[in-house]
């Protein structure tokens, strides 16, 4: 069947509109966009929360955005196994709703980065993933100012053991330097899963590499492994 996406869209965001022409023109459907002050989620297959600037970045990101009403749709939505992304923005909004560990500090060279980065699929069996291969490298584009993932030592080691890294920050050989690492990440990551595996944060914009056009197709394969898990069912 034809599956369907929800869009949030919080007073900010800025990538919605990327996203939603992605998700449609990959999936073939409709998608639902949702106004942060929504209380309740029309029913779909997968949330997407959008890049930007939500609120701002006062406080810091997505520190505000955790608070609108629909946050607390979208983290019992999470808690009841609904598959929920998180772009750029919408990973920082993930981390301070609870939704995944850590946090962004500001890139190690105190800029706003914009560059196509290269990563590599450390996970291919998620529902997120299962269209790629195993490290295969990948190329997305980046845009934030505080991408620098970072969480402590014992969460570190739970996310490795538990293979919830996703993505990593890579050269073209794959090889995780640091060097490759554009803003500073904890062990170059660019992306990671909750337990649960239905929630996913990740800072490299798949929505803008969704077709050859722009420089990458890479992404697509996001919105394809998503489509296959739902078929899986």
């Amino acid at each position: 069947r034809i599956m369907k996406f929800g869009v949030i869209i919080f007073p900010g965001s800025n990538c919605d509109r990327d996203t939603v022409s992605a998700l449609e023109n990959i999936s073939g459907s409709s998608v639902e966009i949702i106004w942060h002050k929504a209380t309740v989620l029309p029913k779909v297959d997968c949330i997407v929360l959008p890049g930007g600037f939500s609120y701002g970045d006062y406080l810091r990101a997505g520190a505000i955005a955790r608070f609108s009403p629909v946050m607390q749709a979208v983290v019992e939505y999470a808690n009841s196994a609904g598959s929920v992304v998180g772009i750029c923005n919408g990973f920082q909004i993930l981390m301070e709703a609870g939704l995944l560990p850590g946090a962004m500090l500001v890139n190690r060279h105190l800029r706003f980065i914009s560059k196509m980065s290269i990563m590599k699929v450390v996970n291919y069996t998620t529902k997120y993933t299962n269209q790629y291969h195993e490290n295969q490298v990948i190329r997305m584009p980046i845009a934030h100012y505080e991408g620098n993932y970072y969480t402590d030592p014992e969460t570190l080691e739970r996310l490795k053991s538990e293979n919830r890294i996703v993505f990593r920050y890579c050269d073209e050989n794959g090889d995780c330097t640091d060097e490759a690492n554009p803003n500073g990440a904890l062990f170059n990551i660019a992306g990671i899963i909750n337990s649960g595996g239905n929630v996913l944060g990740m800072m490299p914009h798949f929505e803008r590499a969704a077709e050859s056009i722009l420089g990458s197709a890479d992404g697509k394969h996001l919105i394809l492994s998503i489509m296959e898990s739902l078929n899986d069912k």
